[in-house]
Order: C-alpha cells, then sequence, then structure tokens
C-alpha cells in the first residue's frame, strides 16, 4: 500500500548561507522538459493550493530499482490524491492509486517499495500526482507531473558514498543523479527532523531546480 507522508516538521531559522552546499549538476546530455503542471491561487478553494512535484525541469536520474519520489503541498486536503506512474510508449499505467487526502501540507513521500515497482533501467517514466477537485469532471483535476529515468551509477560512485560520511546527497547531486540527492537529504531530515541545518541544505537544493514555494515552505514556522 502507498503512503504518503508529510517530510514537515520544526521549522528552520537563520541565514542560508549557512547551510552546507548540496550543489546540483544537471546531466551533460541534452534531456527533454520533466516537469509539469503545478496548482495556482485565487479566490476559490480549489484555486487556493499550490502543488508540485518535487522533480528538476528535465528529466531527472535515479540509480534506483525502486526510487522514492517526493512532491509538495501547500496546505492539508480532504481531496483524494491521484498518483499515476507511466512507462514511456505503454498506454497502460504502471501505477494508478487513488488515495485520502493529507492530513498536513508541505513535503509528502512515495515509496515505490510499497507497490513492489521496480524501474526498467534506461526507461523515461511520467509521474504525476492529481488532486481530484470533481470527480465527475477530471478537467478540473490540480496536476503535477516529472518524469524519472534510472541509469546505472557512474564508475567510482559507490567509492565516493563511501567516503561521504552523511554527504551522500552532495554525491549524488554533483552527479546529476536528482532523485537519490533528494531522497538522501530527506531520509537525514526524517531520522532528525528538528535539525535546521539540514532543512536548510534541502530548501537550497530545492531552489537550484526552481521549485521556490517548496524550499522556502521550508522556513515557516
Amino acid at each position: 500500500m502507498l503512503s504518503i507522508i508529510s517530510s514537515t516538521g520544526a521549522a528552520y531559522g537563520g541565514d542560508a548561507k549557512a547551510a552546507k552546499a548540496v550543489v546540483y549538476k544537471p546531466p551533460l546530455r541534452g534531456l527533454p522538459a520533466g516537469r509539469v503542471g503545478g496548482g495556482t491561487r485565487g479566490a476559490t478553494e480549489r484555486e487556493a493550493f499550490a502543488l508540485l512535484v518535487l522533480a528538476p525541469d528535465h528529466v531527472g536520474l535515479t540509480t534506483r530499482e525502486q526510487p522514492t519520489l517526493y512532491w509538495y503541498i501547500s496546505k492539508p486536503t480532504s481531496y483524494q490524491v491521484e498518483l499515476t506512474i507511466v512507462e514511456k510508449h505503454e498506454v497502460r499505467p504502471l501505477v494508478e492509486k487513488v488515495l485520502n487526502g493529507t492530513e498536513r501540507g508541505g513535503i509528502q513521500v512515495i515509496r515505490l517499495s510499497e507497490f513492489g515497482v521496480r524501474l526498467k533501467p534506461d526507461l523515461p517514466y511520467r509521474w504525476s500526482v492529481a488532486l481530484v477537485t470533481d470527480a465527475a469532471h477530471r478537467s478540473k483535476d490540480i496536476l503535477a507531473g516529472g518524469i524519472i529515468r534510472r541509469v546505472d551509477p557512474p564508475a567510482g560512485l559507490a567509492e565516493k558514498l563511501a567516503g561521504a560520511g552523511g554527504g551522500a546527497a552532495g554525491v549524488y547531486a554533483e552527479e546529476g543523479i536528482w532523485y537519490d540527492a533528494l531522497a538522501a537529504l530527506s531520509e537525514r531530515i526524517d531520522a532528525s527532523p528538528g535539525d535546521a541545518a539540514l532543512r536548510r541544505e534541502r530548501a537550497l537544493l530545492l531552489k537550484q531546480v526552481g521549485l521556490t514555494e517548496a524550499a522556502e515552505a521550508e522556513a515557516t514556522p
């Protein structure tokens, strides 16, 4: 069963420059656009949501068969949330799951291991989350999506990780492996939710790929 768990917790303060730099270097090879959609704001309840997948604006990479995916919603919602994962050139989704709403706003996590799903190497998968605001009129969904591709670990990655201690996120980011970098950092935050420095690191990482709203939410008490 898929779980969606809020990763928000104690807010951080202080100068963001004090955060340890995790520098994401996008892959050098040309990759098509990957991030789409997102919530809007306005006068109605539906428009009041901000919804983002925590993915770069190009195809994000992972070395894991069963990676962890993250997304952001600006506030709690009673609307159902639909997760969809589709392999390139396939019509039937690999995953299509409707879930209950979230009790807390903030960064949410999806663990593919809870489905028994394994990504095939070097194939792009489109993944998305949607708020189902009107089940009878799905055109009213608020949708956000990204693309993930599983790749072989770069040469020397294991050795770098072995010597990185708690700095695995920085190693992955340096190698251009977005999803593993975010997961490594987020797992440390889950283990120490009150660690302000770790939250600053994640905020800075998110800002590097234009996820400003999710980054700023990390600093909100």
